[in-house]
């Protein structure tokens, strides 16, 4: 080798230096390849994907064949830097030129390569497969060898070379990956695959109509009270009962007497006719079951219960719906009866309301881990009955109890955003 020309050994150590580049970032590429994306190539049919997902199922292979190749690469440059450094300035230049080497390999061959394949993984190492998998058959013999003294080092620690962490993203896991999506989802999307998350931690009784809000069909009053009922229903799903709502009868489907409500021919008998079995939930179902048991059940409404049996609210699937595509109207201000936006910017809300439905509704976030109601956060706060005029800061919405009966809270305003303050301070008047 003494007899190469200079040219040749430069030339040479370029090369060598360019491969140690290809094996460093190649290496770092194959390692913090997206693996969900590499599946979805796989499945689409991409040759290269097909041939990254064989390499990875081994990496004691591929980081075998990448090392060796690696080592190779560098030791064969460190000694042509060495005939280089012979040639231009004897053995006082030998130690300059080591030093150069070193500092070129770390600029040019290891930290310029791994951190542009860090940024771009799957560019470069599907690329990189054919050569990988062609090298990995050339060297095979050797990787074996190496890899069989690598795998028993190994298995005396109690690790299995063949078998890495596969387990599935857990849901929290799965939220931040939706949540980081950033425009690859749009915003809505992201918003409705939440929502399905969120499932899980909401039961019936965090979306349900409360008891005492119950509309519902007397069968015990007049005839023409009924009939007016019927007609000026705003809803078409109605429950029917007798003297109390304790005392269920069923539920009516008013799309069913429709033609004989306008037409005034409908009966008590053909109203008996049309009513249909209540469909009960128990308390405490979560969300998530309780949609498929609608779907199971063919059912669009039930009445959720206790373990008494007693009735405690009425739920809907499109209660349910709402949890996950948000309400079906557009206008904040208009979404729920029982809010009224003001001039100031403030909000006059129905004690009643459920906070669940007030965050979605204005996009708050009030606490939903304790009561299901405006009402019974407030009372929970406050341990009494307030009078009107009370004001409370809860976290960062000004409460201010505007109306009050002996037993709850009727009507507060609240006004968003204010600073957290922790006081709470009456007005007598």
């Amino acid at each position: 080798m003494d007899e190469l020309p200079l040219s040749a050994l430069i030339g040479a150590l370029v090369i060598l230096l360019i491969l140690s580049a290809f094996f460093s970032g190649t290496e770092t590429a194959m390692m913090t390849l997206n693996r969900y994306r590499l599946r979805h190539l796989v499945r689409a049919g991409n040759r290269a994907a097909q041939l990254t997902e064989s390499l990875l199922k081994r990496p004691d292979r591929l980081l075998g064949v990448i090392l060796l190749c690696n080592n190779a690469v560098n030791l064969s440059a460190s000694a042509i830097s060495t005939l280089i450094a012979y040639k231009v300035g004897g053995e006082v230049a030998v130690i300059l030129f080591t030093a150069g080497l070193t500092v070129t390999i770390i600029i040019f061959a290891e930290v310029t390569p791994k951190t542009l394949a860090a940024l771009h993984p799957q560019q470069i190492a599907l690329p990189a497969a054919y050569i990988y998998r062609l090298l990995l058959w050339v060297t095979y013999p050797l990787v074996w060898l190496i890899n069989l003294i690598a795998n028993s080092l190994l298995r005396i620690f109690g690790v299995s070379p063949t078998k890495g962490d596969e387990s599935a993203l857990s849901r929290e896991e799965l939220r931040t990956v939706v949540i980081e999506s950033g425009i690859m989802m749009p915003k809505s999307h992201r918003a409705m695959l939440l929502g399905i998350f969120d499932l899980e931690e909401a039961t019936v009784e965090d979306i349900m109509v409360p008891r005492a809000e119950i509309v519902g069909i007397d069968l015990e009053d007049e005839w023409h009270e009924i009939e007016e009922q019927l007609r000026n229903s705003q809803y078409t799903r109605l429950l029917v009962y007798r003297d109390t709502v304790d005392n269920i009868v069923g539920l009516l489907h008013l799309r069913h007497l429709f033609n004989r409500v306008a037409k005034g021919t409908l009966t008590l008998e053909a109203l008996h006719e049309t009513i249909q079995e209540p469909y009960y939930i128990p308390e405490g179902t979560p969300l998530h079951t309780q949609l498929i048991n609608f779907q199971k059940a063919r059912k669009r409404i039930g009445l959720v219960v206790d373990e008494y049996g007693d009735l405690q609210g009425l739920a809907t699937i499109e209660d349910i719906l709402e949890e996950i595509v948000g309400e079906f109207t557009t206008d904040p201000a208009a979404r729920h009866s029982e809010i009224t936006a003001e001039a100031d910017g403030s909000y006059i809300v129905n004690g009643n309301i459920n906070v669940r439905a007030l965050n979605r509704n204005l996009n708050w976030n009030l606490p939903t881990d304790g009561p299901k109601t405006l009402n019974g956060l407030i009372l929970e706060y406050l341990e009494n009955i307030p009078q009107p005029g009370t004001s409370m800061q809860l976290g960062a919405y000004q409460l201010e109890i505007v109306q009050t009966t002996d037993s709850a809270v009727k009507t507060v305003r609240i006004q968003p955003g204010q600073p957290d303050r922790q006081a709470v301070q009456h007005d007598p008047s």
